[in-house]
């Protein structure tokens, strides 16, 4: 009994209670500290900084964010230099002082090499420039005796050797064979196709793209051919012959409706043609059947 002996003394107890005192002093301190350096109460949403310029947004916003750039990227069509991603997403809760990670569009074009065409067929040359980052410029067709084969690829008006450095996206011009018989292509029907298509699309067809009219405002990718001139119904023209195109918006125009009027307007142009024919057709017949009937006397 004599260890339990200061459980008796009041002392102890007025110890004890000054001991609790300062533990609940201390914890109200310590969570009252935190509060304040982790700012508990200051919940903000994050701001949208894609497409902004990141060293503006890193100037203007430094005080509020610690900006982290962790990579860059290549995308088509966007501002080198601006915020292509960025980490936490935009509208997130978020504390001032916390770290954005940014993915940015590179400043510096991207690069490749100029692959080896001379010498294989043409469909062949467009997916290797494809799988290279680079486009047909134009297709150049000169007398050579294999059809669709390529001669000669110039860059900037100058012969371009396998190997040389690029900057991916730059146009190559193609000088291809137009073959022996010097055959004509068929005009694709392209009504309907994206806009975003209709070069590659006429370029595997052995032609080339011309001008390019737009008959209403709105994004590249709702953009679709309208009209084609020379049309598809036309037939065959020379290789190489431009195809101009109209566009307009998938949006606010039924492209069935407008491809059969198309092909009605193209038909009733060729109609004097086809008279023509027909009418040469029938007198070179009404000949031949002059010819046999005096022979059988």
């Amino acid at each position: 009994m004599g260890r339990l002996q200061f459980l008796k003394e009041k002392k102890f107890y007025v110890n004890l209670l000054i001991i609790l005192a300062l533990c609940g002093v201390l914890l109200w301190l310590t969570f009252r500290i935190l509060d304040r350096y982790t700012r508990h109460d200051e919940v903000y949403a994050m701001p949208d900084f894609v497409g902004q310029d990141y060293r503006e947004v890193k100037r203007e916003h430094s005080n509020d964010f610690h900006f982290i750039l962790i990579d860059s990227v290549y995308p088509k069509g966007q501002q080198p230099g601006s915020i292509y991603q960025q980490d936490p997403l935009p509208g997130s809760k978020i504390k001032k002082g916390r770290n954005v990670y940014a993915i940015i569009v590179a400043v510096t074009p991207e690069k490749t090499v100029m692959p080896n065409l001379k010498g294989i067929s043409l469909r062949e040359a467009i997916g290797r420039l494809e799988s290279s980052g680079l486009e047909v410029d134009y297709l150049d067709y000169v007398d050579y005796k294999y059809k669709n084969n390529i001669i000669e690829q110039f860059y900037q008006g100058k012969p371009i050797e396998e190997g040389t450095e690029l900057v991916k996206g730059s146009k190559i011009v193609l000088r291809v064979g137009i073959g022996q018989d010097k055959s004509k292509v068929k005009v694709p029907n392209l009504i309907g196709k994206p806009a975003a298509d209709a070069k590659r699309l006429l370029n595997l067809a052995g032609l080339n793209i011309g001008t390019e009219e737009y008959e209403d405002n709105d994004s590249l990718k709702n953009m679709c051919i309208r009209r084609m001139s020379p049309g598809p119904s036309s037939g065959s023209v020379d290789a190489g012959t431009c195809i101009h195109l109209v566009y307009h918006s998938s949006k606010t125009l039924d492209f069935k409706k407008a491809m059969n009027e198309l092909l009605h307007e193209d038909s009733l142009a060729n109609l004097p043609q086809m008279f023509e024919i027909e009418t040469n057709r029938n007198k070179e017949s009404t000949e031949t059947t002059d010819y046999e009937f005096e022979d059988s006397f």
